[in-house]
């Protein structure tokens, strides 16, 4: 199955001259979900994960059937103030625009090894800065999972020592 199909291309959305990758087609079909899930779980190392760390919003539409396949806890980052117990926080930047990330601060234990999930890599700056905040709670991150990478804007390069694992490239 090619998830390329069931990825909708949005010009001008959330600000002009963004080209949005949209991936609620793939969503609303079951059997592409369901490759998409099945893919990430194939690409990863289920033995070097203790947690499973999912981004705000889209990245839980995938992490939370990750860490079920793989049996291990969920652990949410959100964005700032939607957290209802004490959180670490870092600051983050998109392609169009800067914002703040937050996890709880007992979210992990010491030296758990986390997979951070997204739906999608662009320049890299909502992945490192969840990153830092799993190393901020004293975890270590093992991968990285992202169905969707836009290679022309170094999201990866950015990431270099990380082991990402992307299932479409543009």
């Amino acid at each position: 199955m090619n998830l390329k199909d069931y990825i909708r291309d949005v010009q001008d959305f959330p600000v002009e001259g963004v080209l949005f990758r949209d991936i609620t087609p793939m969503l609303s079909d079951p059997d592409a979900f369901r490759h998409a899930v099945d893919g990430l779980v194939g690409r990863v190392d289920r033995n070097g994960v203790d947690v499973v760390v999912g981004i705000e919003s889209r990245g839980f539409l995938f992490a939370a059937p990750l860490a079920y396949r793989l049996r291990v806890p969920l652990v949410p980052v959100r964005k700032e103030g939607k957290l209802p117990f004490r959180a670490n926080r870092t600051g983050y930047a998109l392609e169009y625009g800067e914002g703040l990330l937050e996890m709880h601060v007992d979210a992990l234990s010491v030296g758990d090894r986390a997979l951070i999930v997204d739906d999608l890599l662009a320049t890299g700056g909502t992945l490192a800065a969840a990153v830092r905040l799993v190393e901020q709670a004293g975890g270590e991150v093992a991968a990285a999972a992202v169905v969707v990478e836009l290679t022309d804007l170094g999201g990866r390069e950015r990431l270099r020592g990380l082991g990402v694992v992307s299932l479409v490239a543009y």
